[in-house]
């Protein structure tokens, strides 16, 4: 049995789209969910058995390190390519890691330098949609593409992403498995942006979703960055990482936090170290429960709202050491 298990984000997707491109396997179990839920690992406890194979795409190894190391001493052969913090990586003969948390890399472009450039119009996008604008489009530079058309990949990678983000399934305008499938006809980024119907519904449920998110104020700014709230919608879990990244792109020399209420006493959290020095994230999302991610964007998925208050000092205080 062959196990696909991948961030439902546009990283996510785009590094399984290049990788089952040059190696398809229709036989694979798509596994995935919100962006958030980065622990997928867990859900082949008692079910992967040896001989499997599991390749992982673009979620934290150092969150998923007890349930890895279980399907390692089970005899799974795993393929792990990420971007994140990895905490020690597990000396196995059944793993092959290709880690790289750099803060201008992601998973995709890993991929990409695995496959020699095959697809890199799909990494392109995924860069895009990582808020890494500027490896995106170093990157996309062998393809001579002018500036409409990397306006297009950049378009399509940020409604990728957008579409990962919500704390349920529900809360998505397509589960990440469908979207992935309907992108497997196309070799090309630009064939998927001419004839697929998938991102006139993106597009249009981004639009709505942005105007409510872009009349929010801060609730808090100073000179180190800015923190925004959005109650507990649909719309304000969808755009949470496109508000993120459109925020620190407009002050690229401040940090900024977004917390959305989950409505169950904890919030969401999103943080972006400023773009010109992309470091903190990380350490500050990690000091609390449930935080992560990598050293320019990071997050907390629920914060106890009576840490708000601790997580707001600490935010102030991480930025200005910098």
């Amino acid at each position: 049995m062959h196990y696909d298990v991948f961030n439902g984000d546009a990283d996510g997707l785009c590094a399984l789209h290049q990788l089952r491109l040059a190696e398809p396997r229709p036989e694979a179990e798509l596994v995935t969910g919100v962006k958030r839920d980065i622990s997928l690992l867990e859900r082949l406890r008692g079910k992967a058995v040896a001989g499997d194979m599991v390749t992982v795409l673009d979620i934290s190894m150092d969150s998923n390190k007890s349930a890895l190391a279980e399907l390692l001493l089970q005899g799974c052969q795993v393929l792990y390519v990420d971007h994140h913090f990895a905490g020690d990586i597990p000396d196995a003969p059944g793993l092959k890691a290709n880690i790289d948390p750099s803060p201008e890399m992601c998973t995709s472009l890993i991929v990409n330098r695995l496959l020699g450039g095959r697809y890199l119009p799909w990494a392109v996008v995924a860069a895009f949609g990582d808020n890494l604008h500027a490896a995106a489009c170093r990157s996309a530079a062998p393809l001579g593409l002018d500036d409409a058309q990397l306006a297009m990949l950049r378009e399509l990678g940020e409604l990728l992403n957008y579409n990962g983000y919500g704390e349920r399934i529900d809360d998505l305008h397509f589960a990440p498995q469908d979207l992935y499938r309907g992108m497997q006809p196309y070799g090309n980024p630009f064939d998927f942006i001419n004839n697929s119907t998938v991102l006139s519904v993106l597009k249009a449920g981004f639009e709505a979703d942005m105007a409510a998110a872009r009349s929010q104020v801060p609730v808090r700014e100073e000179q180190q960055g800015r923190i925004f709230q959005f109650p507990a919608e649909p719309w304000g879990r969808r755009v949470a990482g496109v508000f993120s990244n459109e925020r620190a792109r407009e002050m690229p020399g401040l940090a900024h936090a977004l917390l959305v209420d989950n409505g169950n006493d904890t919030f969401m959290v999103s943080v972006r170290a400023p773009l010109n020095n992309k470091r903190g994230a990380d350490t500050l999302c990690r000091a609390f429960p449930t935080g992560g991610g990598r050293a320019g964007a990071a997050g907390v998925n629920a914060l106890p709202r009576v840490q708000r208050e601790d997580f707001v000092r600490q935010f102030f205080t991480t930025f200005s050491e910098q």
